[in-house]
């Protein structure tokens, strides 16, 4: 997906992998991995039985007959008509070429795999999933896939988005306007809905009122249907964490809404890994659980940093991430980069960049833009751009420059915000990965950080001049199997035409040849 929906999916997913039950797992490997290796040789048996058929069909399809007819239509033919032939094989495949090259261009992927892979894989069978072994080959290609599905996703929940009574509806007390679109808020339903919804709510009378609360549009309806379920259950987490985030006014309110929202969640936490293993509904309920629990400890870790407890905010973030290694999706790392930077532990920065500043992981503007600016701050105080003209720019230089050229290339939006360009406005709850609203998300929260570091900004200024430009490219795609496939055809059959043309004698010999071999063969059968 490219929404916070899928972020949710995937969250859920990988906060704790479903267990088998007792007595289960035996028969249920032996089975599923039958089941997998007949899946996988599919392929193969239809193809042997193929050739077996056509092998016992071959006298009655006459095939030897029909061959020698074929042959001696071939050996009848003159070599305009392979020039032909060739030449209209060669246009073909180059207009293939050039479509594929345009669709790729255009859409970043092959339109021939697109087209297979939604299409003709179903009618193959390549849709069936099997359940693999953790530790097993097949489980390792899965968690590969997924983490390049998840690195494909487009848009994500912000990491800082804002509190919604607290802070976003100030803006509608001054202006009367709405500061969130439609369509971000309807992201963040599908978020809520993922996050602390499950199939089993219609277990606890407190949960069923709450999954009807959050598919409520209407604030005042959400808030009402809070205030039952509370009724209903005075420790249902998910009831404190809606009034916590749209009814409290201050950051205090929301804050001391959380903590009755952590007191309650631990209970039903605890109590939900002690049943985990009873029943897959169990397991269930311990995700949705999980992610109750992340979410509040997190959103009390911002309440920390927004009061000017950083320290305190920092401490919960590192304990989180310790306690939830799965959850490294949710980019928690990016609040713990701006409560460390307002800190000016720049060490520390290093060492969370150091981690998850990995090629493998997906990147975002935090980071890289983080990383260019510890590279900057050891260099930008004396930094001038005439005396670098004059002697030329110093290895540290050089290694700040070359940072700032990648945060550019990963989102050139950036810049305009962080130099003052482009006026700044309140950052959405869901942002666009190497988009404007992302440039805005980062700028709201770090251009504080780049003010703090003297010359930073004439750095970042004097290197984005040169390196801007509408139209990214990073990551670089590699280009597909189809589009060298096509090249190379139209190059093999334009040049098997043009000596056709030059030596149709020679041609027509080896094309002789080719025909008798192809008898002979069959003959042999």
């Amino acid at each position: 997906m490219a929404d916070g929906d899928g972020l949710g999916e995937a969250a859920t997913a990988a906060a704790s992998p479903p267990a088998p039950a007792p007595g289960q797992s035996l028969s249920l490997g032996w089975r599923e991995r039958l089941r997998a290796g007949l899946a996988g040789t599919g392929a193969s048996l239809w193809f042997v039985a193929g050739l077996g058929l056509l092998y016992v069909l071959r006298v009655p399809l006459r095939l030897c007959e029909n061959l020698a007819a074929v042959t001696v239509f071939l050996n009848s033919l003159t070599p305009k008509f392979y020039v032909a032939l060739t030449g209209t094989s060669s246009l073909i495949s180059g207009l293939i070429f050039m479509f594929e090259w345009w669709y790729f261009h255009k859409h970043g992927t092959s339109f021939i795999e697109q087209v297979s892979v939604s299409h003709l894989r179903p009618l193959m069978g390549g849709t069936e999933s099997s359940i693999s072994e953790p530790g097993s080959p097949s489980s390792n290609r899965e968690s590969e896939t997924s983490r390049q599905n998840l690195s494909e996703c487009k848009v994500w929940r912000n990491p800082l988005n804002l509190f919604r009574g607290a802070e976003y509806r100030r803006y509608t007390w001054v202006t009367g306007k709405e500061p969130l679109t439609y369509y971000d808020m309807n992201l963040s339903a599908q978020d809520h809905q993922t996050f602390f919804t499950c199939d089993t709510d219609f277990l606890r009378p407190s949960d069923t009122v709450m999954q009807k609360a959050w598919r409520e549009r209407n604030p005042p309806a959400r808030i009402k249907a809070a205030y039952q379920a509370l009724e209903l259950n005075n420790d249902c987490a998910t009831a404190y964490v809606l009034l916590a985030e749209e009814e409290a006014t201050t950051i205090v309110d929301a804050e001391r809404l959380f903590k009755q929202a952590l007191k309650a969640g631990e209970t039903i936490y605890r109590r939900s890994q002690q049943c985990q293993h009873q029943s897959p509904q169990h397991e269930a309920q311990l995700r949705r659980d999980t992610n109750v629990l992340v979410y509040i400890k997190r959103r009390l870790a911002m309440c920390a940093r927004k009061l000017g407890r950083i320290r305190e905010a920092v401490k919960i973030m590192r304990d989180l991430m310790k306690e939830f290694p799965p959850l490294t999706m949710l980019n928690i790392h990016e609040n713990l980069l701006e409560s460390l930077l307002e800190l000016q532990a720049y060490a520390d920065v290093q060492a969370v960049l150091a981690k998850y500043d990995d090629i493998s992981l997906p990147k975002s503007a935090a980071i890289c833009y983080t990383a260019a600016l510890l590279k900057t701050r050891t260099v930008s105080d004396k930094f001038c751009p005439e005396t670098a003209s004059r002697r030329g720019l110093s290895m540290a230089e050089i290694n700040a420059v070359e940072a700032i050229h990648r945060a550019v290339e990963f989102n050139p939006h950036v810049p305009k915000y962080l130099l003052e360009m482009k006026s700044l406005i309140l950052p959405p709850e869901h942002i666009l990965k190497r988009g404007d609203s992302e440039a805005i998300a980062y700028a709201f929260f770090h251009l504080q950080h780049w003010k703090r570091i003297e010359g930073a900004l004439n750095l970042l200024q004097c290197t984005w001049e040169g390196t801007f430009h509408h139209v990214s490219v990073y990551p670089k795609k590699e280009l597909p199997f189809f589009i060298h496939f096509t090249a190379g055809l139209c190059s093999s059959t334009a040049m098997i035409a043009l000596l056709t043309h030059q030596f149709p004698e020679i041609m027509g010999v080896f094309a002789k040849a080719v025909s008798m071999i192809s008898r002979t063969c069959v003959e042999y059968l």
